[in-house]
Formats: C-alpha cells, structure tokens, sequence
C-alpha cells in the first residue's frame, strides 16, 4: 500500500508537487511585473532621450548585475541555509517597477531597472536551491520546465497589461502603477509556502539521503564556456523593442504584443524541454546557437511578419536555456554546493549577456548587417565549446570505467 504520510515517499512527493506549483505562482506574479516593465524598457528610453548605444549598455548592465551577483548570492544561502528570507528580500526589490512611472529622465529610469535586476541576483539562487530540492521526486527537467512555464504565464500577462495601458492613455505611467498590483500576491505566496516547506532540504535528503555529485559530469569549464558565448550572441528584447521604434515597423501598443507571443512560445518550449531534459539531458542546448542566429537574422528585419518570426525564436531560446540550465546544475551538484554553482554560472550567464547586449547595442548604429555578422561568429564558436564540453563528459565517464575496474 503507498505511503502517502508526510515523511513517505508519496508523502513527499505531493508536498514537493505543493511546493513548485506555488513558487511557480509566485513566479508569476514576479514576473508579470519584472516583464511588463521590459517589454517596453527599449521604446521608454528612447523616449527619456536615450539612443541605441544607451539601451545595450543599461539594459545589458542591469543583466550582468542581476546575474554576476548572484555569485556572492548563491555562496551565501549555502552558507546561511536561510533561503526563505533571501528569496522574499529579492522579491522585494520589485517595488522599482511602479516607480518608473515617475522617472522623468533616461538616467533616473536607469537606475530604477538595474535596481530592479538586483532584486533578482538576491532571490534567484535562494529559490532555484529550493527548486532543486522540490524536483527530486519529479524529474529535475519537468519540475523546472513547469516552474518556468508558469514564470512565462506572468511574462505573457504584463505586456498585455503594458499594451493596454499604452492602447488606452497613450502614455506608459499608468502601465507601470498597474504593474505594482501583483506585487502583493507575492508576498501572500511566498509567505504559504515557507509555512508548507519550512526546511526544502529535507525533502531532497528524505528521498536521496545527503547526496552525491552526479557521475559522468565534467569540469564546470566547458559548460561555463558555452553558456558564456551562448548568451554572447543572444540579442536582448530591449534591443529588438527599439529596432521596432526606431524604424517605425510597428506601432507602440503593438510592441509588448510582440513580446508576449514571444512569452507564449517560451511556455510551451518550457514544458517540451523540461520533458526532453529528463530523457537526452543537455543535449537540448544545441538549439541555443541554432536559434540565438535566427532571431539575429529574423529579429532585425524591416518587415512585420519577418521580425515577429525573430521574436518567436527568441522566446524559444530563452524557454530552452533557462530551463536546462537551472535542471542541470540540480542533477550533477551536491547538495551542499549547490547555491554557489547556481550563483557562478548564473554569473557567467549576465557576464555574457552584459557582452552581447553592449556590443550588439553598438554595431546596431553601424548596420544590421554587423550584429547578424558578430552573432553567426560568436554562435559558431558556441557550437565549438559544446563539443568540447560533450568531449569532457565522456572522457569523465571513461575514466570512471577505468577506475570502476581497478580493485
């Protein structure tokens, strides 16, 4: 007969299901608020008096600050074990968002956004450690496809809410106080779900004891390079927002359109990787290259239904990259490291985008012809270190083979 008590293995099971559902929710109010605000973040600049140069380095300033933070972040909730806490501290930091309605200038709005970056380098790997514990049970690749399909519901809502402020008073005040509003479901959630699962560790530990590294898992080098020249040549959204101003492709109101069918994608990328994650692994991040190279080639086209197919593939790519990164670090870090790799490669990850915004941001006032040129180059060298990286894990399992039979 199952056991389905608290300490059981269904018991458990059901509570970590509990768990990543109402991270997932809370992820989505998170993320409404963080996504309406960047659907627009490009076009708003613009409008404050920024230029294309602008836009690449702020926006890929507030990327590489979320992200490159995330490394004292990650040791210090390993340290700490006060991952509720660190997670509710970063949710917080929200609260920037609805102020952008009262920026009056391009530099003022900047800080604003990278504030709000900071806000997630405090609470990413705090909740992405409580994540990986909550996705033993599951499959780390379905728990986190879930969690993140939920994450783009909220990134598919807040443009629309961008968009339909923009549509109704032809001005984006008003969009950025709606975006406040969710900001209180956050607080209610998190605050239930600390109370469900006080100690996330313990249901990882009840079903796998303390843990081990995974077997067949290379050095951290070949995945930190490929991700590294993986999001190198990934354009931002800001960037394509502003192409699509600048060049009058489209109207206004219909930018955050864009940027939610791109969101939609992303759901239903979400789901099929993490599925597939738990059947080829990491795999899955040949397609990071393959699609970072269409949006480039799509993205910044004068035409409307070209350019929405670059805002497809963008959404893609980010659907499969977030997914299978945060999956893999679950499956091959023990438990007690497991904040601070989230923290390096999440690091590298805004280190890289940092890159690639600023530079795509000033070869955009060259031509388009010099971002499409820049990203096939650094994409093809993407390919280079996952064939380095695939290398390494094999010659890793070897030489565990090897050991396996020596008495």
């Amino acid at each position: 007969m199952p056991d389905s008590s608290p300490n059981g293995r269904d018991g458990v099971r059901e509570l970590s299901v509990r768990l990543i559902l109402l991270l997932g929710v809370a992820s989505l109010c998170g993320s409404l608020v963080s996504n309406g605000a960047r659907s627009v973040t490009g076009p708003y600049l613009l409008l404050l008096g920024g230029s294309a140069a602008l836009v690449g380095l702020i926006v890929g300033f507030g990327e590489f600050v979320g992200y490159a933070l995330r490394f004292v972040t990650g040791a210090y909730v390993d340290q700490s074990r006060h991952y509720w806490t660190v997670t509710m501290a970063g949710y917080g930091l929200l609260l920037a968002i609805p102020f952008l309605a009262f920026a009056g200038r391009w530099e003022v709005a900047a800080v604003l956004i990278i504030f709000e970056r900071v806000g997630k380098a405090i609470r990413t790997p705090a909740r992405d450690t409580i994540l990986s514990h909550a996705t033993t049970t599951v499959g780390r690749g379905w728990g986190f496809g879930v969690h993140k399909a939920l994450d783009q519901v909220g990134a598919v809502i807040g443009p629309l809410v961008m968009a339909a402020a923009l549509a109704f008073t032809g001005g984006y005040s008003t969009g950025f106080l709606l975006l406040g509003i969710p900001l209180a479901g956050v607080a209610i959630i998190l605050l239930f779900a600390r109370s469900a699962v006080p100690k996330p560790s313990r249901l990882e530990i009840q079903m796998n004891g303390n843990g081990e590294e995974a077997a067949g898992v290379p050095g951290i080098m070949p995945y930190a390079t490929f991700i590294f020249l993986g999001m190198a040549g990934f354009a931002s959204f800001p960037l394509i927002s502003f192409h699509l101003k600048a060049q009058s492709i489209i109207p206004d109101a219909a930018i955050p359109i864009f940027y939610a069918s791109a969101m939609v994608v992303s759901v239903v990328v979400a789901l099929l990787i993490g599925r597939a994650f738990d059947r080829i692994g990491t795999h899955a991040l040949l397609a990071i290259p393959v699609l970072s190279t269409a949006t480039a080639l799509l993205a910044f086209s004068l035409t409307p239904s070209v350019a929405i197919a670059g805002s497809l593939a963008w959404g893609a790519g980010i659907g499969i990259f977030e997914t299978v990164l945060r999956a893999s670090i679950a499956e091959s870090t023990a438990l007690e490291r497991r904040g601070q790799v989230y923290g390096i490669l999440n690091a590298v990850f805004g280190t890289a985008w940092f890159v690639g915004s600023a530079v795509m941001g000033a070869l955009y006032d060259v031509s388009f012809g010099h971002v499409v040129a820049y990203v096939v180059i650094v994409e093809a060298a993407a390919v280079a270190a996952y064939l380095w990286m695939y290398r390494s894990r094999i010659v890793v399992r070897i030489q565990e083979g090897i050991g396996n039979l020596i008495p």
